[in-house]
């Protein structure tokens, strides 16, 4: 079996909207970078290249290249999936969190759910989505981003 561990934290700003885990929250704010700046999918892209050894999202879909500006992440998570099966290699389960205290994520977890499940191919009983707040904490307590960890194992061909 492999682990892989990702995190990513992004800004937020006016004027984007706000997509966590291929869903459109709606806020008055969203998260900037390159991509939509989905940070919940970035941090499962970088425990599945990770998990890999394939180093990280960063590697694969640089902030350089025009061809990744404004992609939706659920299309890089698709690659990076695509990468696990050239792999042969298996999820056995995502295990992620979500920090925020602002907008609340809770109500967007099912879909959340769905959008990664459905994307990687695999059933949504895999895919755990989780979220909490800083306690008003640092700077996503202070409302200026949002932050994602997950945690990811694959399991190799029996």
């Amino acid at each position: 079996m492999r682990i892989g561990f990702g995190y990513d934290v992004h800004r937020l700003v006016e004027g984007r909207k706000l997509v966590i885990g291929g869903v459109e929250i709606p806020h008055e704010k969203g998260l900037a970078g390159h991509s939509d700046a989905d940070v919940l999918l970035h941090a499962i892209c970088d425990g599945l290249l990770g998990a890999m050894g394939e180093g990280d999202i960063g590697k694969h879909f640089p902030d350089s290249d025009p061809q990744f500006r404004g992609i939706s992440s659920l299309k890089l998570l698709r690659r990076v999936t695509a990468i696990l099966a050239e792999r042969n290699l298996w999820v056995g389960n995502l295990d992620t969190m979500v920090i925020a205290e602002q907008p609340r994520i809770m109500p967007y977890i099912p879909s959340m759910r769905a959008q990664i499940a459905k994307a990687m191919q695999i059933a949504e009983e895999k895919v755990n989505i989780k979220a909490t707040t800083s306690e008003g904490l640092g700077f996503v307590g202070e409302g200026e981003g949002i932050a994602a960890y997950a945690v990811v194992l694959l399991i190799p061909p029996q």
